[in-house]
């Protein structure tokens, strides 16, 4: 997988491509070295105008020019597409990416439709690519049905993965303070969250409850089997517009030190190959030595928005260790790791 590019440019269209992942999508995809963006789908409201009229767009710098000039389409399969992004809403994703991977696309989602689904991947790359292979046993059709996991799933289990691997994890604790773009366009009011917290976001916390077992398991011949391990989880919406910030208390095999602790988180890098893809940052994990981290507004964006930032790793007198985490939610979270998701698709199947 080192050395590996594709011979030619994969066709990819993007779902939901008005929404707030959906244009974080079109903004990766601008100058990606493998993806060609030929298709945008989105609501019968916005279908049929040029997608720079179509889209109110949210993010750091200009809609790209490419991009702009598609016409929005339906979300309905269409040919000449190789991949498909999904940045649909869980009400409607479910039907809509079958049909596609019965056409015989690669459909990865952002949706949580699918994620628990017994024959499809919940990935992370670094963690568990090796669970790809359970995308050649669906009977979705002649594609391929991939979830990337909740946004703050994303960023905990990269924390938790190494500290599986190197002691063994007996139970865990996480309370979430997660930023407002999490809640997509038009997302919270702002009555409702400046000068507040909300100490309550709905189905977060059966997610991250549930997804970081699946992620952390072991692929076999008969699937996936998940780590089994007492999770807690409290989500809560903070004013912070990127980047979820999480809390992790934690018992661990053999009540190794925070040092050990840190030297395991800091020198993760994953399965062979998977650094060398396009979207992979060159540490997945990165922990920080000053007091006072991570914050979201100075480090959300460390390894362009793809690393856990880890930081304040020490003794826990309840559990055994303790930590702060952020990562972030729109890229590492969203669009950025179903980028990654992509690429590892691509790349295992040559």
């Amino acid at each position: 997988m080192a050395a590996f590019a594709p011979k030619s440019q994969v066709r990819v269209a993007v779902l939901g491509a008005t929404g707030s992942v959906g244009q974080r999508f079109v903004g990766l995809l601008e100058h990606h070295p493998w993806f060609q963006l030929v298709r945008v789908g989105a609501s019968p409201r916005s279908a049929g105008r040029p997608y720079g009229k179509a889209v109110r767009w949210m993010q750091a710098g200009p809609c790209p020019s490419a991009a702009a000039s598609l016409v929005v389409q339906d979300c309905e399969p269409a040919r000449g597409v190789d991949l498909v992004f999904s940045a649909l809403g869980s009400s409607v994703a479910g039907p809509i990416e079958r049909a596609w991977a019965a056409a015989g696309a690669l459909v990865v989602s952002n949706a949580s439709t699918h994620r628990m689904h017994p024959e499809v991947p919940l990935c992370v790359p670094e963690v568990n690519a090796d669970h790809l292979a359970q995308a050649d046993r669906q009977s979705f059709g002649s594609g391929a049905i991939v979830c990337g996991p909740n946004c703050s799933t994303a960023g905990l289990v990269l924390a938790l993965a190494p500290l599986q691997l190197a002691f063994g994890i007996r139970q865990a604790t996480v309370v979430t303070l997660q930023a407002v773009s999490g809640a997509g366009v038009p997302g919270v009011p702002s009555m409702q969250v400046i000068d507040n917290l909300l100490p309550y976001i709905a189905g977060e916390e059966d997610k991250l409850e549930s997804e970081p077992h699946k992620i952390l398991g072991r692929l076999s011949g008969t699937g996936i089997q998940e780590l089994a391990f007492p999770m807690s989880a409290t989500a809560t919406r903070v004013p912070v517009i990127d980047g979820h910030t999480e809390v992790v208390s934690l018992s661990l095999v053999g009540d190794p030190t925070p040092d050990a602790v840190a030297a395991a988180m800091a020198s993760f890098q994953g399965p062979e190959g998977i650094a060398a893809l396009p979207s992979a940052p060159a540490r997945p994990v990165v922990v920080l030595a000053e007091p006072d981290g991570p914050q979201p507004r100075l480090h959300r964006g460390m390894e362009n928005g793809m690393a856990t930032v880890v930081g304040r790793v020490r003794d826990c007198p309840v559990l055994g260790t303790k930590f702060v985490l952020l990562s972030h939610n729109t890229l590492r979270g969203a669009a950025g790791g179903a980028l990654l998701i992509g690429e590892a698709l691509i790349a295992r199947r040559g």
